[in-house]
């Protein structure tokens, strides 16, 4: 039976508890950050390019006391903001927020979420925390500057880092982390609760198990690294002493490698937060384009499986350098290379789809095989780290840079735009330029190689992170044109991004109206119109075959099948 249409603007669009609503919500805050986390790379980049020179176009605007040059002080506040408005207010609501919420109830069966009310609170959670971290800027003393990884002492001390900046970035962090700690709990309970009939686990589109999994990570180390920023936050203003010692504490007790222990603790798991739903997302997609079924679905289950267990017993790599007894350190080093076998699994997995397959290269299976590109370097890259008489050497450097935007930032911004191009015409109903789409990729591929290739290169020299002048040292002067050649590379990745948010805007209102199933994919959310009706489905859908079903002999109207195509079982039974 349909549900019936809310009739208050703020009911059916603002304060919706509808999974596709909110999923568009989290789509567009997601996008928003994007570009306002671009904009502070590019900041970055000008900075060490041109140190202490004004910055054209905006600089006046930004930076006015300076005469439009960034200054000491707001250097350490961009890379900070930087960092965690794209792990966290860009990549997280655009990868687990929209992602999820669009196709988990689609891809199942199901109507809506488990708990449409938490659904909506989740967002809005979200939402105060993006307001806390944008409003930081406005207070004074001006944003947080403590890096991303809110290292104590200086995050937990007044004295060192004082103003209501640094507590309101805190704060926002916390609120974030609660949001997607709810939004957790409901996909875990979606997934196994709400699966229509024949809808058995393995047959789960693998972006799903992606999901999953990460929903797992969430719902296991968030409370974690939330309970260390309240400790933070207590440190600072109601005189406790978690991780304050020596003169600084005001009284004796305070740990301050704990918080490293307990942010590392979620950090490293993080990372598997933010990739498993590019992973799944690449396993689907590479099958859909390469019309063959996903080569060792079962293996890839169970790699991410072993990986969700790994991931929380490999932090230590991260404190190699802290002090670390040696002893432990080998233990950690053992486990992380470790971690690469199941890794390796993965990409050997795609490299197996992919080959001697039809491929059809759509815009959506560009970003993917992009994907597959930079996940190759970043991963190769990050056996180097994983050792850890190599990693004294390269701590603290941009080859550490590098590599994790190789991993993650390089991954999961490929993965983003192969879910937005791919996933557009059924959210919106309509077409993205696939012309624009092509142009986008392949500018987007160049640049964004030429920038963190490079930086691994500067990092080899010995080229520190969080250093706002490399001319300051004379041992990188020599190397101070490559952080130019970065800076014009970074422009040029930059300025690609227009021709994306121009082709989503545009198509948002004059794309090509999209069929049901533009892409010819199998998996059950591609069996209604685009968009959905408010409802999903007007009757509770039968499954019977996986989502991969390409490559099928036999039929009289193409080679694959649908979830829902009864031919499966009769097929299946021959």
């Amino acid at each position: 039976m349909e549900q019936s249409q809310p009739r208050s603007f703020w009911r059916r669009d603002v304060f919706s508890t509808h999974h596709k609503v909110i999923a568009i919500q989290y789509l567009l805050t997601g996008v928003m950050f994007l570009a306002v986390g671009g904009v502070m790379a590019l900041l970055i980049r000008w900075q060490l390019a041109a140190p202490w020179q004004p910055v054209p176009i905006i600089g006046k605007l930004l930076f006015r006391e300076a005469g439009g040059a960034i200054t000491p002080e707001a250097y350490p506040m961009l890379f900070t903001m930087h960092g965690s408005i794209m792990v966290f207010f860009a990549v997280t609501p655009i990868l687990l927020g929209a992602l999820g919420n669009y196709t988990i109830p689609l891809e199942v069966g199901a109507r809506d979420m488990a708990f449409p009310r938490l659904n909506m609170v989740s967002y809005w959670f979200l939402f105060l925390g993006s307001a806390s971290m944008l409003a930081s800027f406005f207070v004074p003393g001006g944003a947080a500057g403590f890096g991303w990884t809110i290292y104590a002492p200086l995050s937990a001390s007044t004295e060192m880092l004082p103003g209501w900046g640094q507590d309101l970035f805190i704060l926002g962090l916390a609120l974030d982390a609660v949001s997607i700690l709810m939004g957790g709990i409901n996909y875990i309970t979606t997934i196994m609760q709400l699966r229509a009939p024949g809808l058995t686990l393995r047959r789960l589109p693998l972006t799903l198990w992606g999901l999953f999994y990460s929903a797992v990570l969430n719902t296991l180390w968030l409370p974690i690294v939330a309970s260390a920023l309240f400790m933070v936050l207590c440190d600072r203003r109601l005189g406790t002493a978690f991780f304050l010692a020596g003169p600084l504490a005001p009284h004796a007790g305070g740990q301050v490698l704990l918080y490293q222990h307990l942010f590392w603790g979620f950090g490293h798991p993080e990372v598997y937060i933010l990739i498993f739903p590019v992973w799944g997302l690449v396993g689907d997609l590479l099958s859909v384009f390469s019309r063959k079924p996903a080569f060792g679905y079962k293996a890839t289950v169970l790699s991410m499986l072993t990986i969700t267990i790994l991931s929380g017993i490999v932090w230590g790599h991260h404190m190699f350098t802290s002090g670390m007894n040696p002893l432990v350190g080998k233990a950690f080093m053992f486990l992380t290379i470790t971690v690469s076998v199941p890794t390796a699994i993965f990409f050997l997995n795609w490299l197996g789809t992919l080959w001697r397959s039809a491929i059809r290269l759509t815009v959506p299976m560009l970003f993917t095989l992009g994907v597959v590109f930079v996940f190759a370097i970043g991963g190769l890259t990050g056996l180097f780290n994983a050792l850890q008489t190599f990693d004294v050497y390269i701590h603290d450097t941009y080859f550490v840079v590098g590599h994790f935007h190789y991993t993650l930032a390089a991954s999961v911004l490929f993965g983003t735009f192969a879910f937005i191009y791919f996933w557009f015409p059924k959210i919106f109903g309509r077409q993205m330029s696939s012309r624009l789409g092509k142009l986008h990729f392949w500018l987007s591929f160049v640049f964004l190689n030429a920038v963190f290739s490079v930086m691994m290169f500067v990092g080899l020299h010995g080229h520190m992170r969080r250093i706002a002048d490399a001319t300051a040292y004379e041992f990188l002067k020599p190397v101070q044109h490559w952080n130019v050649f970065i800076g014009w590379a970074a422009l040029g990745l930059g300025l690609s991004q227009l021709l994306f948010f121009f082709n989503f805007l545009y198509s948002l209102f004059r794309g090509t109206p999209a069929p049901a199933n533009p892409w010819e994919a199998g998996s059950l959310a591609w069996t209604v119109p685009s968009p959905p009706p408010e409802h999903n489905y007007d009757a509770v859908p039968r499954i019977w075959c996986g989502p991969h079903e390409y490559g099928v002999p036999g039929l009289n109207n193409g080679d694959w099948l649908s979830q829902t195509d009864p031919r499966a079982k009769a097929l299946a039974k021959s």
